[in-house]
């Protein structure tokens, strides 16, 4: 008599559920993903910039969830480096954790990847031109797939694992019990399935599940930190020399008034800036295209500062949705300003945005970002455009446009160990589910190792 329904259910097919979809289909273990969202030909957002200019509250969120996960809608850059995307070389070695990301490239790059461009911040005179202005640029070797690729590489991955592997789309799990005889009961909506072993790959975008599942296991975690901070848009020519040779620069600004870092993440030469549904909450976020055809005249890019909280406070993420909420509340979802309105103190309206030489790339409201920032976020935001005019000049002219808000949330960080397996036997944490990884290479890397464990294991 079979034992169990499946001898691996993964939770989420984000790249970290993919991963270890794709190691295990290898094998003759009976796999099934269970995923929230749609399939990927199914992921379609309602905004189309005419009829539907902002977000509607979609009940799944098809840029943050389905197959692909939240970064199946994303420029589609992987960085190969440990100096950033997450803690992952801590529980597996830093030589390792290269490897798999290496791997992984590799893997995209014969699924439809191939063409795509490998840029390197290393030995490049960029790296002297910040530290000759305050500024630290993260080394990193950076291939970009660009979303249009990326959707590529997503779409002939799922077709070679569909027939290999059980896929269960718009199947939320509501939660997961530990079996008295071992193994593990997912329950769902549309039923309980059990299994042998579990990995938990739920993204960012599981964050509150993800600690009420940690909690009702009794799995110990640590509390994590969150990103507040703007994405930034700006004609494409004034970071051209920046972006034409590292394409993703990671740049760190280390503020005089607080001692704050302050850094760029997720940059989009020529792309174009979109707002994302979290929990019901309206952020903005950025994409880019390989293809010529799709790429705008603007380069955009996220200016971050992290929150680290102390006891008593824990919720982080609690934190950051608070201020989103705000943002919501001011301007009905994404809040934009120009910058030379935000240094004069005023807020930006329709006239002047319309007047502005930077033409926006997302209908958002006009308004005033210092009503919805922390005072110390903000102070340290425009204190990094100016060291950055100091390495591409124009970043801090009157016309750049700040968009609010952005915030990255980071799940609670599971405690697991060498081989990311919580306290439970056969139950993983991986991906950003887990809080050990910020990135798409590090959590399909996660997602490589985990299954590499599993199978030694038969």
């Amino acid at each position: 008599m079979k034992k169990f329904d499946y001898d691996v259910i993964i939770i989420g097919a984000g790249p970290g559920g993919i991963y270890s979809a794709y190691e295990l289909a290898q094998s003759d273990l009976s796999v099934a993903v269970f995923e929230s969202g749609n399939s990927l030909e199914k992921r379609r957002c309602p905004i189309d910039g005419e009829k539907v200019k902002s977000c509607i509250g979609c009940k799944t969120c098809s840029i943050m969830s389905g197959f692909g996960g939240a970064g199946a809608f994303s420029d589609g850059k992987y960085n190969i480096t440990n100096d950033f995307g997450g803690s992952l070389y801590e529980h597996i070695g830093s030589k390792t954790a290269i490897q798999l990301m290496e791997y992984v490239d590799q893997i995209n790059m014969e699924n439809g990847g191939e063409g795509t461009k490998m840029y390197s911040t290393a030995g490049t005179r960029f790296g002297k031109m910040c530290l000759e202005n305050k500024l630290k640029l993260l080394n990193a070797s950076v291939r970009h797939l660009g979303t249009d690729k990326n959707y590529v590489v997503l779409q002939t991955l799922y077709n070679k694992l569909k027939d290999r592997i059980k896929w269960y789309f718009n199947t939320p799990v509501i939660t997961i019990d530990i079996l008295e005889d071992g193994g593990y009961s997912v329950t769902t909506k549309k039923g309980v399935f059990t299994c042998d072993k579990c990995i938990v790959s739920v993204g960012r975008s599981g964050s509150k599940w993800m600690s009420g599942v940690c909690e009702h296991l009794q799995v110990p975690t640590l509390s994590n930190r969150v990103d507040i901070g703007v994405r930034v848009e700006l004609d494409s020519q004034i970071f051209s020399h920046l972006t034409d040779e590292l394409y993703e620069s990671k740049i760190v600004y280390r503020t005089e008034k607080f001692e704050d870092n302050v850094r760029t993440f997720c940059m989009n030469p020529r792309g174009s800036v979109v707002t994302e549904n979290t929990n019901g909450i309206v952020t903005v976020n950025g994409h880019s295209y390989e293809a010529e055809e799709l790429k705008t005249n603007n380069t955009n890019f996220a200016l971050l500062v992290s929150k680290h909280f102390s006891e008593p406070f824990k919720d982080s993420n609690g934190y950051g949705e608070s201020i989103a909420r705000l943002s919501n509340m001011l301007g009905g979802g994404v809040i934009v300003q120009r910058f030379g309105d935000l240094v004069r103190g005023r807020r930006s309206t329709v006239k002047r945005i319309a007047e502005g030489r930077t033409v926006p790339t997302l209908s958002a409201t006009p308004g005033d970002l210092s009503l919805v920032l922390p005072k110390r976020i903000l102070d340290g935001i425009i204190e990094m455009i100016y060291a950055l005019d100091k390495i591409a000049p124009g970043t801090a002219n009157d016309d750049t446009l700040l968009y609010g808000v952005e915030v990255k949330f980071y799940n609670v960080e599971v405690e697991t160990d060498e081989n990311l397996e919580t306290k439970h036997k056969g139950l993983y944490v991986i991906g950003d589910g887990s809080g050990v990884t910020h990135s798409l290479s590090h959590a399909s890397a996660s997602g490589v190792y985990v299954a590499r464990h599993i199978l030694k294991l038969i």
